[in-house]
């Protein structure tokens, strides 16, 4: 242990980090899936599909309509696309191009006035 200003600090764990095996040091959780940029853009896209009232919060198992929250996720994916122009692979873009084609017509039926 060294000293620090006065404080005992634990420099042990950087010894432990060195010798722990590669193959600990990668492991996730079990329950979780591979993250990828198809994952997060699904995630995003459930997201907003709860604030637009189409699914139950998996959270509560109710349906509830936030369509502010959904307008911000459907923003954040515009974002996403401007930004990523260019970066993405073919798969990528044509699911971005997707999932914002269904959650903008999908607010836009939310939104607008119907007689």
């Amino acid at each position: 242990m060294e000293e620090n200003l006065g404080k005992k600090v634990d420099e042990t764990w950087k010894e432990k980090a060195k010798t722990e095996p590669e193959h600990k040091k990668q492991e996730a959780p079990h329950d979780l899936p591979e993250p990828d940029f198809k994952f997060f853009l699904t995630s995003l896209a459930m997201q907003a599909w709860i604030g637009l009232g189409a699914i139950p919060n998996p959270m509560t198992q109710k349906t509830e309509e936030n369509l502010g929250q959904a307008k911000f996720i459907i923003d954040t994916l515009g974002i996403l696309k401007e930004k990523t122009k260019g970066n993405l692979d073919k798969e990528e873009s044509e699911l971005l191009e997707q999932i914002l084609y269904e959650l903008h017509l999908n607010f836009v039926n939310k939104t607008v006035a119907k007689p």
